[in-house]
């Protein structure tokens, strides 16, 4: 890309015209298009750099919205407002016509004549700008750009030929990291298509010789699944400390579940694992031994792995931390939030010490190690997104399944043999894939990294 000889260094308010965003009154605002109505962009409608006009749009009277601020092919959308420090001041520019308008959160950049908008765009997503950006964001304005925040950034302007060819390049070269991008993208998705499809052949016994077939072969006999679980039975009736008499676990439905492979059984979760919920959030709670220790939430419990990106901290008391410690293999299923969250969940494997849970997360802890913790999540995260949302209930803006329908989630038994032999398979194949998905992660961050560096030579 060529450098710029001679930069004058201008204001934004020298170059361009700042339009504030529509205010309207929230209770005449549409979600479907109507006659008199507008389409009105808002925030969250600028998305990686680009506009998106044809979904979550407000649909707002047009006695309220005037001429100026009627979007033209030119005009650059920025959010001027974010819950987050890192989305504000995000933009992206309207290439071609289009009938809407922008909400109280935004503003629209109009270059003048002699701006060229592809220049000016692309200054908007410089490093330059982002530093000056950031500087504006501090303090009491964290959330907020003021006009005068706008129309102070600096920015370098020569001719305008030498605008369009700065722009041109930027966009030559931003296509072929599309491209580039798109690749492993694509790479990307069909790898989680292959890990899924991994995964239900294991949990359906197609992914390793099964050991009914092994026995058959070298004629010898072996310890089936149905057996299996009369020795975790027991092992479950011995351990009883429960009030009252024991009661034997019901064996579960199924009427609808699929034919297991030889040697396999079926079984209720409950009586392979002990369940238990977690803590309630309750700042009125007073203990004498109560103390801080962290809890996991359901952001925390993903679909096949543990966030502990953010852990919070909750006061409980000396008794409860020793009812809910988590222990390493403890299995964690989530209790509710959005409807496919429902049951999500991984293995804890003794991240942090004295952890608990929330009432929102259940765990389950094996009766005996002769069931395998990663085969009976794996189980929860691909099957188990069917029952549990099958069986889950349904509030105004909460789903959410009970202690009852978990106790019932039917588990496939493979023997113990297979187990190993399974859970050692997927994990070899998933450390490949895992190793390939690092380097596509890799790839398009320096994809990133090499966008940051073509509009820092252009804007230097």
């Amino acid at each position: 890309m060529s450098g710029l000889q001679e930069r004058p260094e201008v204001n934004l308010a020298d170059v361009a015209d700042l339009v504030r965003g529509v205010t309207y009154p929230k209770a005449e605002a549409r979600d479907q298009a109507a006659p008199g109505y507008v389409p009105m962009l808002r925030a969250t409608n600028i998305q990686d750099s680009k506009l998106v006009l044809n979904t979550d749009l407000v649909h707002i009277a047009e006695r309220n919205v005037s001429s100026e601020q009627r979007l033209r092919p030119g005009d650059i959308v920025v959010a001027t407002s974010s819950g987050s420090k890192h989305l504000l001041g995000k933009s992206a520019l309207l290439r071609s016509d289009w009938t809407g308008a922008f909400g109280a959160f935004c503003a629209a950049i109009r270059p003048k004549p002699n701006v060229e908008p592809r220049y000016l765009a692309a200054f908007l997503q410089s490093p330059s700008y982002w530093k000056q950006v950031g500087k504006k964001a501090l303090g009491v304005n964290i959330n907020n750009l003021r006009r005068g925040d706008i129309e102070t950034l600096t920015l370098p302007l020569p001719d305008l030929d030498e605008q369009r060819r700065i722009a041109a390049e930027i966009e030559k070269q931003f296509s072929r990291l599309d491209e580039a991008v798109a690749g492993l993208k694509r790479i990307k998705a069909n790898l989680k298509r292959y890990q899924a499809a991994i995964l239900k052949a294991a949990v359906e016994g197609r992914l390793v010789p099964t050991e009914a077939d092994l026995a058959h072969r070298e004629g010898r006999n072996y310890e089936t699944g149905a057996q299996l679980l009369q020795r975790i039975l027991e092992t479950r009736r011995s351990q009883w400390q429960g009030k009252g008499k024991y009661k034997e676990p019901a064996a579960p439905d199924t009427t609808t579940l699929p034919e297991l492979p030889e040697g396999w059984t079926w079984a209720r979760l409950d009586s392979i694992a002990a369940l238990k919920g977690g803590i309630t959030v309750d700042s009125k709670r007073q203990d004498t031994t109560a103390r801080a220790v962290p809890y996991l939430r359901v952001a925390n419990v993903q679909r096949g792995y543990i966030d502990l990106s953010e852990v919070k901290t909750i006061n409980a008391p000396t008794a409860v931390i020793e009812e809910l410690r988590l222990r390493h293999g403890d299995i964690l299923f989530n209790e509710g939030g959005d409807r496919d969250k429902l049951g999500r969940g991984w293995i804890w494997e003794d991240q942090l010490s004295d952890c608990i849970h929330q009432n929102h997360v259940f765990r389950a802890r094996l009766v005996s190690p002769d069931m395998l913790p990663k085969l009976l999540s794996w189980w929860g995260n691909s099957f188990g997104k069917d029952y549990f949302q099958r069986e889950g209930k349904q509030t105004t803006n909460l789903a959410s399944i009970n202690l009852t329908k978990l106790s019932a989630f039917p588990v496939p038994l493979p023997p113990l043999a297979e187990q190993r032999l399974i859970v050692a398979e997927v994990d070899r194949i998933f450390s490949f894939t895992e190793t390939f998905e690092a380097q596509i992660s890799a790839g398009l961050a320096h994809a990133n990294m090499l966008r940051r560096s073509i509009l820092a030579r252009a804007f230097s």
